[in-house]
């Protein structure tokens, strides 16, 4: 018996390996969605191992496929199961095609990967499409050096997928800030349909008790945040130092580790900690905005979140951007700095405690990322909004969804 389709349903793709970049971006989207659209339900797919660390918002829920895991030499394993990537892989692929069949949605919204890990959301998007249903692709403002991304989707047959499969392809950033498809070979077609939807705006209404307990009288803290902690032990590392080397630093700091940073370097930063008057640490907040809109400064890696999130709340950011195995980060960190929205930390310098106690005394003077105008910065969110708005209200009650959107699509671009 067919649903009745003023019912309306989105399904994100997240491929999620190591990291909690991808799950915080399509559950913001799917928050701001579910907020502002009373009959909408968001179902999540994601491989991420603590994906049920997280709350979400009524009518959004998650399946939770397999996890994977990246290793050094850029291959996947298994996160947990004793079986070889190509079973797991396959066993994720038929998750996702089943539930995408049986959830029926009217839109499939794919984060990053155009085919997904290993090619394993192909079927689906074929399936899909088959049936009418709208395909987005969205992608973060920078996906890597172009040079590298060109080698790796020529790899990954990407550029076909935009081409073929692909209805839209949202890029969650503006080009004068970077532009992902910049410099990449791809077909007029592709351009055609590509929206930059401007960044996507975190938002901060919960009350909760402090993470921390610092005396009354003293500043604020600077927030020191390595999102996943997968790779932010040198970041930790460095900071500490700084505070056993100048104890004097005026405004203490909060670390947050992450909660896949290793557990004896978990272990022997706390022991630190411990030792130091002004630091205090803690290993994971899932509701880490909280963290942020006290803060004097926000010191962390120079992921797409958290670079969303130095702009949402306005605080004066310094970024110490990782290079491999992607320039990602610093190709954002530069840009940014470049237009005076935050302000970078050299990943080649000697890293010595003199210069970050030197970094973490001017962060809280910094300038203000508001102190630039850029129109249509945090946009992100809203221009979604819009766009699921015409697309599902254009669409017949029994008719071709996929034709109701392009037009829905076609009426975006004229105001754009």
């Amino acid at each position: 018996m067919p649903r009745e389709r003023n019912r309306a349903r989105l399904l994100i793709y997240s491929h999620d390996s190591f990291g909690l970049g991808h799950l915080r971006r399509c559950r913001a989207i799917a928050h701001s969605l579910v907020d502002h659209r009373a009959d909408l339900s968001v179902l999540i797919l994601s491989g991420s191992p603590i994906i049920g660390s997280f709350g979400f918002r009524t009518r959004v829920d998650f399946v939770r496929i397999p996890g994977v895991i990246k290793l050094r030499r850029g291959d996947y394993t298994s996160l947990s199961l004793e079986m070889s990537i190509e079973e797991t892989v396959a066993l994720r692929a038929s998750i996702i095609k089943h539930t995408a069949e049986t959830f029926d949605p009217d839109i499939f919204l794919v984060d990053k990967e155009p085919l997904g890990l290993r090619g394993e959301v192909k079927d689906t998007l074929t399936m899909l499409k088959d049936r009418g249903t709208p395909l987005v692709l969205g992608l973060r403002d920078v996906m890597d050096d172009t040079k590298q991304l060109a080698q790796e989707w020529q790899r990954k047959q990407a550029i076909p997928a935009l081409d073929k499969l692909y209805d839209h392809i949202w890029v969650y950033g503006l080009p004068e800030v970077c532009d992902p498809l910049e410099g990449l070979p791809i077909p007029a077609g592709v351009a055609d349909k590509t929206r930059y939807t401007g960044y996507l705006r975190r938002t901060w209404t919960q009350s909760s008790p402090p993470a921390v307990a610092f005396p009354e009288d003293w500043p604020p803290y600077i927030l020191v945040t390595t999102g996943g902690g997968g790779d932010g032990a040198a970041l930790i590392d460095w900071v500490l130092r700084a505070y056993e080397h100048d104890p004097d630093i005026p405004n203490p700091a909060l670390l947050v580790l992450g909660p896949f940073m290793r557990s004896n370097l978990q272990a022997d930063f706390m022991e630190r900690v411990n030792r130091l008057d002004k630091v205090e640490a803690i290993t994971f907040d899932a509701n880490v905005e909280g963290l942020m809109v006290d803060a004097a400064g926000i010191l962390s890696m120079g992921g797409y979140n958290i670079f969303c999130e130095i702009l949402s709340f306005d605080r004066p950011g310094l970024i110490f951007p990782r290079t491999v195995p992607r320039q990602e980060q610093y190709i954002r960190a530069s840009r940014a700095q470049d237009l005076g929205l935050i302000r970078m930390l050299p990943p080649n310098s000697d890293r010595t405690p003199e210069e970050m106690a030197a970094a973490l005394r001017r962060l809280p003077h910094q300038p203000r990322p508001s102190e630039v105008r850029i129109p249509g910065l945090l946009d992100g969110l809203s221009t979604i909004n819009g766009m699921v708005d015409q697309w599902l209200d254009a669409r017949p009650g029994n008719g071709d969804s996929h034709r109701a959107a392009e037009h829905s699509l076609s009426l975006a671009r004229a105001k754009g």
